[in-house]
């Protein structure tokens, strides 16, 4: 009897205690869901929640399977409650919401709180299903999701608008957007590879630089930034970094339409044409491109580089059937006559526009402004800010002068910050801030003028008199506004110049001028000859309402304060003699 007990005793049964916890209920909820007992897993979650009523995630377990029990206001109660109450960064409950509402047909709610957690939330763990729930209440409420932006995608939509801005030619504006990108994300690399861009197309060679190296740091294989630092380095004449760089880029064979273009157009502007050929050819077998004109010009180039004359003639004229209101394809077949005949070598511009210098004769003979689609060209403006910041003189002075036929903002950002140059000239300052008052900039400028940084307020003309008569203005103004469509901004400059000049020179005792219309055909004539332009005392006077004896005594009493006529001699001596009138 003894050892049965001992025997019973030494066989006591285990008993495992059950630890009734959030965390039972919870895998117990789990395993009913997985059998589609959902009342018992419903069950089990609000067990789950009584343990742990602070912890959000249960709460949402349990909205969850309301839903799914398609008990949509429950489930929204719940929800609400965590957003509000228990954890606000569960922005995916609004999510969930915008479900419940959308199963409920309420979709304007549903699309409140679908637009509550794009705008929230930065993971976008339900971006895709999301953006589905946005063409559904698209077509449901029959017009587009108010939706301001995607949070989880911060700075890709600020990020396309820079480069929209870019393929406008709106370089400053792009550089401000992009700098705020960089500076929240600063792993954004299409970001800073187009801010190097915009650096590099406004002249600012070594901020580009920088922001290349940048990218390169954070991702040394980058595609992108690789063909631009070769451009760059071409651009400084740095050979020895550019050697190994186009070596490399010669083994780069990417599978990316996109890669491809940038690859091939890198290479032709190093002018490895028989590379860019390679990929121009690659591009043009894709369906999709074969109606894109610039990329026909483009191997058309690499194929004229190459002695291939015959197919890059084929290739300008295909542009041309493409593209029949351009004169890019038609300007380089005659250019490809004069290739043949060995007068001209084969063109090295990869750009669809015509060369700089193209450009400024057509505006030259043509009376008509720019036009729009030129204006809005981001090759024609890059030439622009690279020719004010590098062109020489005469160059610069012609831009100034295009600069103001666009007379954007981006424009007169741009002739500002060139007026507080340092080291530019003195007369190209004077005529870029003639060119700001005559495209509506009426503000106060500064600039910095013989050396010194000067306010120049709107009231008054950039001079040294003291005072600025109303009379004056009126003559100046009386001159302008004739001579507006018959004399360039550098000519009417001039005249301003030359109005200013005679008013410092006989200030205080400034002659009573009586009708300003006499004066300001004066300075016309004045300035006309200036300029070697056939004029007489009988045209200007018969367009200002004035008599031939009235501009001949201005003329002359200007004359003789500013020695106009001396000045010519020295400048035209073939022209001492003067032409009757």
């Amino acid at each position: 009897m003894k050892e049965k007990k001992r025997a019973a005793a030494s066989h006591k049964t285990k008993i495992i205690p059950i630890q009734w916890d959030a965390t039972f209920f919870f895998e117990r909820a789990v395993r009913s869901l997985d059998r589609y007992h959902y009342d018992k897993a419903l069950k089990y979650f609000r067990r789950a929640v009584e343990y742990e009523p602070d912890n959000p995630v249960n709460h949402c377990n349990m909205a969850g399977i309301l839903s799914e029990m398609g008990n949509y206001e429950g489930s929204n109660d719940i929800l609400r409650t965590i957003v509000e109450e228990l954890d606000p960064a569960m922005t995916e409950c609004h999510f969930y919401m915008a479900n419940n509402f959308a199963n409920m047909e309420m979709y304007e709610a549903a699309e409140e709180s679908l637009v509550r957690y794009l705008e929230e939330d930065a993971e976008g763990q339900f971006l895709d299903e999301a953006e589905e729930m946005m063409e559904l209440l698209h077509f449901e409420l029959e017009r587009p999701t108010k939706l301001a932006f995607i949070k989880a995608r911060e700075g890709f939509y600020e990020h396309d608008r820079a480069r929209t801005m870019l393929e406008e030619g709106k370089f400053v504006e792009a550089v401000r957007l992009l700098e705020s990108i960089v500076e929240k994300n600063g792993d954004f690399l299409a970001a800073r590879n187009n801010l190097a861009l915009a650096y590099y197309y406004m002249g600012m060679f070594d901020k580009a630089m920088t922001t290349i190296g940048e990218v390169l740091e954070i991702e040394s294989g980058n595609l992108h930034a690789l063909c631009n630092l070769a451009i760059f380095y071409q651009h400084s004449g740095d050979k020895a970094q550019l050697k190994p760089l186009v070596e490399l880029l010669r083994k780069t064979v990417p599978f990316h339409q996109e890669h491809v273009f940038k690859l091939a157009t890198t290479m032709g502007i190093l002018g490895e044409h028989g590379e860019a050929y390679r990929h121009f050819t690659r591009l043009l077998k894709d369906t999709t491109l074969k109606s894109d004109p610039c990329l026909y010009h483009y191997t058309a180039v690499a194929a004229c580089n190459m002695g291939r004359l015959g197919e890059a003639e084929r290739m300008w004229q295909q542009a041309g059937k493409l593209d029949p209101e351009s004169n890019v394809p038609g300007y380089y077949l005659e250019q490809l006559t004069q290739v043949r005949t060995g007068n001209h070598p084969s063109p090295t511009s990869y750009h669809y526009h015509l060369p700089f210098e193209e450009q400024f004769k057509l505006w030259e003979k043509s009376s008509d402004a720019i036009p729009d689609h030129l204006k809005r060209d981001p090759l024609v403006r890059s030439s622009f800010f690279w020719a004010l910041r590098h062109g020489d003189r005469q160059t610069k002075l012609q831009v100034i002068q295009a600069l103001g036929l666009i007379a954007d903002n981006e424009v007169k950002d741009a002739l500002r910050d060139f007026i507080l140059e340092p080291h530019e000239d003195d007369y190209l300052k004077r005529i870029a801030i003639f060119v700001l008052r005559s495209i509506g900039v009426h503000e106060s400028l500064e600039a910095i003028l013989e050396g010194e940084k000067t306010v120049i307020e709107h009231s008054r003309m950039p001079s040294r008199l003291p005072v600025w008569n109303e009379k004056w203005q009126a003559v100046l103004e009386a001159a302008l506004v004739r001579m507006n469509k018959h004399y360039d901004l550098v000519q009417q400059h001039d005249l301003l110049t030359l109005w200013i000049e005679f008013l410092s020179r006989v200030y205080p005792d400034v002659p009573k001028l009586g009708k300003v219309e006499g004066w300001a055909a004066a300075l016309e004539y004045l300035t006309a000859k200036m300029h070697r332009r056939a004029i007489s005392y009988h045209e200007v006077s018969l367009r200002y309402g004035t008599s031939i004896a009235t501009v001949s005594k201005c003329a002359k009493r200007i004359d003789e304060i500013c020695g106009i006529k001396e000045k010519m001699k020295m400048i035209f001596p073939a022209l001492a003699a003067e032409h009757s009138d």
